[in-house]
């Protein structure tokens, strides 16, 4: 089972992950380590008189490519495990 564990998680370093939001404004992908690989933002989403808009679309991006990580590896994790909850595993 750790065998298999330890496999679960390189591949998971191996997907990607991604998060849209406003409308394809701000794109950004993270690989299933949560590690930010790619962060794009569209030029009409840059207003300088609205800077902040542009940081929550970014964090509700990035926020959202995070949450579909942890959904990733969970699963990845629940069928090694057999749907055993063991704490700490992710």
């Amino acid at each position: 089972m750790q065998e298999e564990m330890l496999k679960a998680q390189e591949s998971l370093g191996e997907q990607v992950i991604e998060a849209t939001v406003g409308g394809g404004a701000v794109s950004v992908k993270v690989n299933g380590k949560k590690e930010l690989i790619e962060l794009k933002i569209s030029p009409d989403a840059v207003d300088p008189d609205d800077v902040e808009m542009l940081e929550d679309m970014v964090m509700s991006a990035v926020n959202e490519a995070m949450r579909k990580a942890d959904e990733a590896a969970a699963g990845s994790l629940r069928s090694i495990t057999g749907g055993m909850n063991i704490p700490g595993l992710f």
